[in-house]
């Protein structure tokens, strides 16, 4: 059996697909990942993928691409599945995924979907109220013939050493920057948090993408490391997989810690339930205003003056933070 598990969102949305792809693995001949292009970094690194196919879809992402029918009659023409597993947030649609499966030929499709399929899905599931996102993939995968054969955690394929670019052990990462503003804690308050961190007696390592070096150099000042840039995700893989504790907020580095077994210190803005998308399978203190006038507003841009369901947290709280997700 070939089988075609689609994540089509970003890097951090593939990482929590990776238990219920290795479900997948378990019982398929061949494995497929279709996923657009932020995510494929992450689905190169999950165990039980044997391929993996790349298209942004015009109904996902803060940019979508334009509809080209070309594009979509060229990705038809691509997949080769008997059977598909279409895994969603709680809040999108499965439907136009499943119609462009079902016209590519795929015979058994499963999803999550609110809304009436018709033709389009041969398991039509609802996904169980508050679950985390890992585990309604789980239990979706379940549902359409495919148990779970693991713990069910978080995983990637071992990382490389990457202690030329730290330098030894011990050390705290922290990573601030995400995906949108609402989600980010201010590079003035992750700056403190550096220079308390080290005052703490951390040597603290700062991670960023090449587009945030501008960023990881202001937050790591004379105190920090400065990696900005200077890691793939592979690398960043192997620099977390060597933190004591990662400091993040609700972004695919909280999700890649997690996934090599690093406790997370979240900076949890209640854009989006914490119980769907917290840190998995570790560790994890959650810092942020959880009831917040923006919760559950999906926002991108903070709709609050002052931004304080993060900005209430101080530098010391994380310090604190640090420390009791270190000692468990």
């Amino acid at each position: 059996m070939r089988a075609l598990v689609t994540r089509l969102d970003s890097f951090g949305d593939v990482l929590l697909a990776g238990p219920a792809i290795r479900a997948v693995a378990a019982r398929a001949d061949h494995v497929t990942v279709l996923c657009g292009r932020l995510g494929a970094p992450a689905a190169r690194m999950l165990p039980g993928v044997d391929d993996i196919l790349v298209w942004d879809a015009p109904w996902v992402g803060f940019t979508p691409p334009p509809v080209g029918r070309g594009e979509v009659e060229l990705l038809i023409d691509t997949i080769d599945a008997d059977a598909a597993l279409i895994l969603t947030s709680f809040h999108q649609s499965p439907l136009p995924a499943a119609l462009l499966l079902r016209l590519a030929g795929v015979a058994h499709i499963a999803a999550d979907s609110v809304d009436y399929p018709g033709a389009l899905l041969d398991v039509r599931h609802q996904r169980a109220p508050h679950a985390h996102e890992a585990e309604a993939a789980l239990d979706l995968a379940e549902a359409a013939g495919f148990p779970r054969v693991d713990d069910g955690r978080l995983r990637v394929l071992p990382p490389p050493h990457t202690v030329r670019l730290t330098g030894p052990e011990p050390y705290v990462v922290l990573h601030p920057g995400a995906s949108v503003p609402a989600r980010a804690w201010s590079r003035e308050r992750c700056a403190e948090a550096v220079r308390e961190l080290t005052a703490a007696g951390q040597r603290v390592v700062v991670t960023g993408g090449r587009g945030e070096r501008e960023l990881t150099a202001y937050v790591a000042g004379e105190h920090g490391l400065d990696l900005g840039g200077r890691t793939d995700a592979e690398e960043l893989a192997g620099v977390l997989a060597g933190a004591q504790a990662v400091v993040t907020g609700n972004t695919g580095p909280a999700h890649l810690a997690a996934a090599v077994g690093t406790p997370v210190v979240s900076l949890f803005a209640p854009v989006v339930p914490a119980e769907r998308w917290r840190p998995y399978g570790v560790p994890y203190v959650l810092l942020g205003d959880q009831d917040a006038p923006c919760a559950d507003s999906r926002a991108r841009d903070c709709p609050v003056p002052g931004h304080p369901c993060l900005e209430s947290v101080t530098a010391e709280d994380v310090v604190v933070a640090v420390e009791k997700v270190v000692a468990e």
